[in-house]
C-alpha cells in the first residue's frame, strides 16, 4: 500500500493546474449559501487556497487519481 503524495501546486503546468482544480471544484458539493459562483470565481478561490497553503494537491498512487484537500490548521500555542 502506497501513501498519498503531496504535489506542489508550483510543479503543474498552468494548463494542468487548471485542469485539476476544475475537476475539484465541479465535483465538489459545497453549498454556497445565497450567492452563486461561477467556475472563474471557484477556481480562483481555489488557487489563493493553494497559494497561502491552506489547500493542498494529492496524488494517490494507488487510485491514480488527484484530489485537493483542505489542510487542518494547528494552532502554535498548543
Amino acid at each position: 500500500m502506497s501513501d498519498p503524495i503531496t504535489i506542489p501546486h508550483t510543479e503543474l503546468s498552468p494548463d494542468a493546474l487548471r485542469g485539476v482544480i476544475e475537476s475539484f471544484v465541479l465535483r465538489e458539493g459545497t453549498d454556497y449559501g445565497m450567492h452563486e459562483f461561477t467556475l472563474e470565481e471557484k477556481v480562483a478561490h481555489v488557487m489563493r487556497q493553494l497559494q497561502r497553503r491552506e489547500a493542498q494537491i494529492v496524488f494517490d498512487p494507488e487510485t491514480e487519481t488527484v484530489d485537493i484537500q483542505v489542510r487542518m490548521h494547528v494552532s502554535r500555542d498548543s
